[in-house]
């Protein structure tokens, strides 16, 4: 029983990942206002029930494929923290460049942008409005990697930090005024000063 259990759960996982990897390609090459659940069906061969089943509308499809992409970037940020050891600005330098740089080549965070810019797009909240997932995932890294390398530190301290340079950081995504190399220096210097 259990061995059916973890394979039905094995299965889904599969399903899951097929039909959000369906659906960021499509978001990529067409924008998320022009994708639909029948074009992410047809795109990983399943039908549109099976879609709708598994994410219960657009909505949920879009939660599913922002949550992974920010699952994917915030592995990449706790690499970058643990990599650095307790060195504040350089940890902090790291993750926040790394962030600025992989955000300035994801597609999907380049098509985000774009449909944003001409109109709405149901994927940009997750990065702004609704950006709790963000918040809360980078600021738990943030604060794994600082109760490691730096556990005098005050933890409200540590919060606060963390949850500013991530506002930050995603708004020099949003809106880069400079290039990631110039925005990461400040932002570490910004870091630096509120760990303290």
């Amino acid at each position: 029983m259990d061995s059916s259990l973890s394979y039905r759960e094995a299965s889904r996982a599969r399903l899951r990942d097929t039909l959000i990897g369906a659906a960021r390609q499509l978001a990529v090459e067409r924008g998320w206002e022009h994708v639909r659940m029948a074009d992410v069906a047809r795109a990983a061969g399943v039908s549109r029930q099976t879609v709708y089943n598994e994410f219960d509308g657009r909505a949920g499809l879009a939660e599913a494929l922002a949550l992974r992409e920010i699952d994917q970037f915030v592995t990449e940020v706790r690499s970058q923290l643990f990599d650095h050891g307790g060195d504040i600005r350089a940890a902090g330098h790291a993750a926040i460049l790394h962030t600025l740089q992989e955000a300035a080549r994801n597609p999907l965070v380049h098509a985000i942008l774009t449909s944003a810019r001409g109109g709405a797009d149901e994927l940009l909240p997750y990065l702004t409005t609704r950006s709790g997932a963000v918040l809360a995932a980078a600021g738990a890294v943030i604060e794994e990697w600082a109760a490691v390398h730096l556990p005098d530190l005050d933890p409200a301290a540590v919060t606060l930090a963390a949850e500013s340079v991530v506002r930050l950081t995603v708004s020099h995504i949003i809106v880069p005024l400079a290039s990631p190399a110039e925005s990461a220096d400040v932002l570490a210097e910004v870091f630096v000063r509120l760990m303290r």
